[in-house]
């Protein structure tokens, strides 16, 4: 069974990383989607640009759309494996899935220089996502306490020793079935 999905993101890239580089941290993508350069990994979507390189500013631009099977996730988790030593900080992809019964389902996958720099990232995440839902009903006052259980909590983890892995996170809350939502 073939789903849609939508890959978005932007990634910082090391000063000198070369386009040879990223190609070889994409092969397994590409090769998922049996291709050669990620020039020739076209989007569904005419209007979105797909997965380009601008070697100039060192960012890695993603975003894609395209009918995808069970071992996507895989080749995907594969590939940030490659990508996160290239990369000069921790970012996130956001993974889109359009299924054929009208659901769609929200993911984030997470990816960086070292297990701290994704940690870090998903904190901040968590915590700005906390913070948007909270600061909609309570004041400041209460935002800052639950965000500095959030931190508390990230921090209990990291000293736990469940150092976070670029792997794909838990489901956002979903788009409303039936409407694409690309950015």
């Amino acid at each position: 069974m073939r789903t849609e999905v939508h890959v978005h993101g932007s990634l910082y890239l090391c000063e000198g990383v070369t386009r040879r580089q990223v190609e070889a941290a994409l092969r397994p993508w590409l090769e998922y989607l049996d291709v050669e350069r990620m020039e020739e990994a076209k989007s569904l979507e005419p209007d979105q640009p797909g997965i380009v390189y601008h070697a100039r500013d060192g960012v890695l631009e993603i975003c894609w759309t395209g009918a995808v099977g069970r071992t996507f996730e895989q080749k995907l988790e594969e590939t940030v494996e490659l990508l996160g030593p290239l990369t000069e900080q921790a970012g996130e992809l956001e993974l889109t899935y359009y299924h054929e019964n009208g659901n769609d389902e929200t993911r984030l996958i997470f990816v960086g220089p070292t297990p701290e720099a994704v940690h870090e990232a998903q904190r901040r995440r968590m915590v700005e996502d906390v913070a948007g839902l909270l600061a909609r009903h309570f004041d400041e006052a209460a935002v800052n306490e639950v965000v500095a259980l959030v931190n508390e909590l990230f921090r209990r983890q990291w000293r736990q020793g469940k150092e976070a892995a670029p792997t794909l996170e838990s489901p956002l809350p979903s788009v409303p079935p039936g409407r694409k939502h690309l950015h």
